[in-house]
């Protein structure tokens, strides 16, 4: 019994330790901070960071010493037969002897030392590192930025669907008042079956958007959950709410806003494109170039008839080489000048895309400017209309308690309520977005 006390407390410890891993609470910063870290997005872009101080180091050592060792081992189970003539060993002229020669069995061992000397490619590898790196690490930022709209936008998505679901539920709570007051009136013929008819439709699509909204959460958790590197099903919990984030975002819209395309990281990959074009060109410039290389070798080799090669007494015979190859390009059918000539037009376009691109990144900026500032004043034009459709709908369901307008009339003051409720929301969201959208294009 005592054993099986112990067994059950010990699952029970596991059960409720799984159940804290699985259950994640975030801020908004700390949401961003976990997918920076977490998001397979991010985590692959600063693998092709590492990749690239990899390839870095690969282009630099492709122009230092290179050491290559070879062996082999050769056993002629049948010597090759050359002819020579007969009368060489005295014999009749015109006729010839069969003769091998050599032993049936050789080894060697080689090592050769290659070094470039002079190649245009080379020097041009090398100065393209920087670039390359520049090329991946302006990526990691460049995916860093979506990561954190995304991110932004799907905490966002998931607290206004909370609200929506909070909201149309208090709705639906107050609608059925209303329905059974109408019942009742309708029974004692004060109003009639088209008004209670009309609160009946409102209440149905009321609770047709309720279930809607509960399937929309379910999906806004998941794909926040994947954003994050998350487990799909992930117990996820947002401590932020809707309204500080859109309050914040607002107050710090009060500061002026300071932009330098230089330090844009669109206009940054444009820069990149631009002076890799220039380094394809200035490569298929340099085959035109010769190239130099020196090597020294050096080889052993040994011989027998039987398989003797590791003995003291086996005889080796050393031989090494120095040499230096040129190679000198003369002519390749005009090869080399058509590459040239497309690398300096895949340049020349590239100069043409970063002017383009300075200015559409100014234009995406002033757009982005505005709207942000269009976002903030549908927020206080939405609030405004809320309070207005709140004191509106409270109105006009006192009348229609004292029958002074019909279940028509109430029904459009509710679905007017509805309507500034959702309009509220959604103009919170797109502040936050719109703002976080602004700091993207800004972030230096």
């Amino acid at each position: 019994m005592k054993k099986s006390l112990i067994i059950l407390l010990f699952l029970a410890a596991n059960l409720s330790l799984a159940q804290q891993v699985n259950q994640r609470a975030f801020t908004l910063e700390e949401a961003l901070k976990f997918a920076y870290e977490n998001n397979t997005q991010m985590i692959n872009a600063d693998r092709d960071v590492q990749a690239a101080y990899a390839q870095k180091w690969a282009t630099i050592a492709s122009g230092l010493p290179q050491i290559n060792a070879a062996g082999a081992y050769q056993d002629q189970i049948k010597l090759p037969v050359s002819l020579l003539p007969a009368e060489i060993f005295g014999g009749e002229a015109g006729t010839y002897i069969p003769v091998t020669f050599g032993q049936k069995m050789n080894m060697s061992a080689s090592a050769t030392l290659n070094q470039k000397i002079f190649d245009g490619s080379y020097i041009v590898g090398v100065q393209a590192i920087k670039t390359y790196i520049d090329i991946s690490g302006n990526a990691l930022k460049k995916t860093r930025q979506e990561v954190k709209k995304a991110v932004v936008s799907a905490y966002g998505n998931v607290l206004l669907l909370n609200e929506s679901a909070t909201i149309v539920a208090k709705n639906i709570s107050n609608l059925k008042e209303n329905v059974e007051e109408a019942k009742q009136l309708f029974k004692q013929g004060f109003v009639e079956e088209e008004q209670l008819e009309q609160l009946q439709i409102t209440l149905s699509n009321l609770e047709s958007q309720e279930r809607n909204v509960k399937r929309l959460q379910s999906i806004s958790k998941q794909l926040f959950n994947l954003l994050l590197g998350l487990p799909l099903n992930n117990q996820t919990e947002l401590l932020d709410d809707l309204e500080s984030l859109a309050a914040k975002n607002l107050l710090a819209a009060k500061d002026p806003i300071d932009f330098e395309i230089f330090s844009n990281i669109d206009y940054q990959i444009a820069v990149n494109m631009k002076e890799q074009k220039r380094l394809e060109l200035k490569l298929e410039r340099s085959k035109y170039l010769p190239t130099l290389n020196a090597f020294v070798n050096y080889s052993t080799n040994a011989f027998g008839n039987e398989f003797n090669f590791f003995s003291s007494e086996q005889n080796w015979f050393d031989a090494s080489v120095f040499g230096l190859n040129l190679n000198v390009p003369i002519f390749s059918s005009f090869m080399k000048r058509a590459y040239t000539k497309k690398a300096k037009i895949a340049f020349d376009q590239s100069q043409s895309n970063l002017k383009e691109a300075e200015k559409k990144i100014q234009l995406q900026f002033e757009q982005s400017k505005s709207q942000f500032q269009l976002a903030a004043e549908n927020y206080k034009t939405s609030k405004e209309n809320l309070s207005l459709a709140q004191r509106i709908e409270n109105k006009n369901s006192i009348k229609y308690k004292e029958g002074l307008i019909s279940g028509f009339d109430l029904r459009q003051a509710q679905l007017q309520l509805y309507e500034a409720q959702r309009s509220y929301l959604e103009s919170m969201l797109a502040v936050i977005n719109s703002k976080t959208e602004l700091e993207t294009l800004t972030e230096k």
